[in-house]
């Protein structure tokens, strides 16, 4: 099973690479991807969230309900983004048990490559348009507390660092 990576981390502020195509290997990390996304409750997770520097996300806006609509995202380029701003709280699995409100346009087209090498374009509004904004900025190196003031972020930064250190002795102590 993949791991999550948690901030502080240099992954995460990494711009990913491109994939010159989807093979195997890639369609093997996406199935790994969505199964540590569902067990972790999330909505979306991006390549550099489990330790890989590709431009890979996936999301599933019903990931919490009884039917899934899973999509995977090679490759996305954002097409166009809506003039409405909206405010909604976001969270990140790479930094658990913390949440901030985030403004982000409402709606959005995007251009990607799924995992069968197909391109396709979305355009979509609401809370899937927030995942994907959210995963995308992964992809750019961009986390969603740097969304946030300085004050804000560095708080939230200065949490995780103690989480880290908290998560790795307890790791430590089941060995």
């Amino acid at each position: 099973m993949l791991k999550i990576v948690y901030a502080p981390d240099p992954i995460l502020k990494k711009e990913c690479i491109s994939l010159p195509q989807v093979d195997d290997h890639h369609r093997d990390l996406i199935k790994q991807m969505y199964a540590a996304m569902y067990e972790a409750n999330g909505v979306g997770l991006a390549a550099p969230q489990v330790g890989i520097n590709k431009r890979i996300f996936i999301l599933d806006s019903n990931a919490r309900g009884e039917e899934k609509s899973p999509i995977a995202m090679i490759n996305p380029t954002l097409i166009s983004i809506d003039e409405k701003i909206v405010p909604y709280e976001e969270g990140c699995l790479s930094f658990p048990e913390h949440f901030a409100e985030i403004d982000r346009p409402d709606q959005l087209t995007i251009e990607y490559i799924d995992e069968n090498n197909e391109k396709q374009t979305l355009t979509t509004d609401g809370f899937e348009s927030r995942i994907i904004q959210h995963e995308l900025d992964h992809l750019n190196g961009i986390l969603f507390v740097d969304h946030l003031s300085r004050l804000k972020r560095d708080i939230i930064i200065r949490k995780m660092k103690k989480y880290k250190k908290e998560n790795k002795r307890s790791d430590e102590k089941k060995i």
